[in-house]
């Protein structure tokens, strides 16, 4: 394919786009196959011949959009989602119209200079204090690892960077059990050792405390173990807990220890003022992480570090070659610096057309339908005979049950096989529970209410399978 038939194809993938998008209730959320039925329709080795575009789409078109589960389903109600508003489909198409690579400032200075300016609109946005400033990551796993990895070295005084860690302290670090699995892969990852991951207790609302944390800290002291850092939980992945954000803070302050704050969902939220209760004291925090990419309509990969101050991070993560060196430029942004990877999409393009496109308002009066719709789909699952409520709404995430683990696993392996809906599972306290998550950028309150709909049938149809089979 040359450029003119780029031009040709382009369009033709914008058409296929919008009916893909305005096609996606008509589909199952989940494609209904088992393991190995895509890749047997591929050929076993690659062509040695070019082949026409018009083969390649029409495979294109058979083979995968029914073999896809469709994040961007109005009705996808399982995991957070990965949404991509329109307006930052457009921007991505530009992105990889221009190819760039931002590794550091001079290679691409609009892609840097733009990304300085949205993560600042995104921390007025959420009500961050100036001062921060930050860098857009791919996810938020990275960005809690490159946290983790400026934790050990401001405790190691930035030996560990040169010494490595064999001989040097036992270094701890504090979370609750509410916090994401990615925290774990990051102390893993960073040379830590799960084992110098203290899960610290949390109280009956699933948050960590001022005073769990200070004892947790104090028993690692007297045994000789060095405190190195908190990560902290705003919006948990299973039932969205929240720890105790300020007291924890100031905890960790009067320690010594930095902070990172996991907000990868719920972060997104806090354009809401009605919402920053939730996550009070976050201005102590010395990082804190959260997803465009779930909630505003940035679409996947968008995930923001802000920090406080960036120096012990780019002290951590820089590296400044001579071929990476800007002439005459020697104070100048590469974020490259202020990430794992050296190599850097232009991913602050969509978060400018976003932003612009719908305004703050706008997402606002989403993220709000999305909350009080979800409290709706709580009250009507709560009426149905047999059903629990196992944990309440956290912003738009709650969960719920039947009497038994087999019985409510039952149930959502019927939800998702109906096609409908597509929620997940959790366990709360060892029970087994169904997760729901609102956060489809295009669902209205009928898709939503459609989840209790669907499990009322499906009971419905449990029950007279049951008398049916008597």
């Amino acid at each position: 394919m040359d450029h003119e038939g780029l031009r040709h194809w382009s369009k033709r993938a914008a058409d296929w786009a919008a009916d893909y998008h305005a096609g996606l209730r008509d589909r199952p959320v989940r494609a209904p196959l088992h393991p190995g039925a895509i890749a047997r329709q591929l050929p076993d080795a690659p062509p040695d011949a070019p082949e026409p575009m018009e083969t390649i789409w029409s495979d294109f078109e058979s083979i995968v959009p029914d073999g896809m589960t469709h994040w961007q389903h109005p009705r996808f109600f399982a995991y957070f989602p990965a949404n991509a508003a329109p307006a930052s489909m457009l921007a991505e198409q530009l992105v990889n119209a221009m190819a760039c690579n931002a590794l550091i400032w001079q290679t691409s200075p609009a892609a840097t200079e733009v990304e300085q300016v949205m993560v600042d609109w995104l921390r007025q946005a959420v009500g961050l204090p100036e001062g921060f400033v930050g860098t857009i990551h791919d996810s938020a796993t990275n960005a809690t690892l490159s946290a983790v990895l400026t934790m050990r070295e401001k405790a190691l005084e930035w030996r560990g960077l040169e010494e490595g860690l064999s001989g040097g302290p036992v270094l701890r670090f504090y979370a609750s059990a509410e916090t994401h699995s990615s925290v774990d892969k990051a102390i893993r990852v960073a040379g830590i050792g799960q084992r110098n991951l203290v899960k610290v207790a949390t109280d009956s609302d699933r948050a960590m405390t001022g005073a769990a944390l200070q004892a947790a800290i104090a028993a690692d002291r007297a045994a000789g173990l060095q405190p190195a850092g908190v990560i902290l939980c705003a919006g948990g992945t299973s039932v969205g807990a929240f720890d105790r954000i300020g007291e924890c803070i100031a905890v960790a302050r009067a320690e010594g220890l930095p902070t990172h704050v996991d907000a990868a969902w719920a972060g997104s939220a806090m354009i809401c003022p009605e919402f920053r209760g939730l996550w009070a004291g976050i201005e102590g925090a010395d990082s804190v992480v959260f997803n465009p990419h779930k909630w505003l309509g940035a679409q996947f990969d968008c995930s923001v570090q802000l920090l406080c101050d960036p120096g012990a991070q780019v002290r951590t993560l820089g590296l400044r070659p001579t071929y990476l060196e800007t002439a005459g430029r020697e104070e100048i942004v590469n974020f490259n610096e202020w990430t794992v990877p050296l190599g850097r999409r232009f991913r602050a393009l969509k978060l400018w057309f976003v932003l612009r496109a719908y305004g703050l308002d706008g997402l606002r009066t989403r993220i709000r339908n999305h909350v009080a719709w979800a409290h709706e789909a709580r009250d009507a699952l709560a009426a149905l005979p047999g059903v629990e409520i196992v944990t309440e709404p956290r912003l738009s995430l709650f969960s719920f049950a039947l009497a038994t683990d087999a019985a409510t696993e039952a149930l959502l392996q019927r939800i998702n096989d109906d096609g409908r809906i597509y929620l997940t599972q959790t366990r709360v306290d060892g029970r087994f529970a169904i997760r729901v998550q609102v956060g489809s950028f295009d669902c209205s309150k009928e898709d939503v209410m459609l989840i209790a709909t669907t499990v009322q049938e499906m009971l419905a149809s449990c029950s007279s399978e049951s008398f049916s089979s008597r």
